[in-house]
């Protein structure tokens, strides 16, 4: 089993809003997760990421892997 922390997409059509979810890597997009750690809106000016550091933390630390896309956001907010 492969532990991610990946954007669960939420929010009307053309309206993404995203929360930072903590799933298995077989379940779907927007299916089953372990623990929401997180959000992100892109939308606004400039785009909102509201994450709990240190469970995002305590997960990459148990052996979660990050997407890309939330690696970066990690990163740009001081995560990583």
């Amino acid at each position: 089993m492969s532990v991610k922390i990946r954007l669960r997409r939420m929010g009307a059509k053309k309206a993404p809003f995203y929360r930072i979810v903590v799933a298995d890597s077989r379940f779907p997009r927007d299916g089953r997760f372990i623990e929401e750690i997180g959000y992100y809106n892109p939308l606004e000016e400039p785009s909102v990421v509201k994450v709990d550091a240190e469970k995002a933390k305590a997960w990459i630390a148990n052996g979660a892997q990050p997407t890309d896309t939330v690696k970066v956001l990690f990163k740009k907010h001081g995560v990583l």
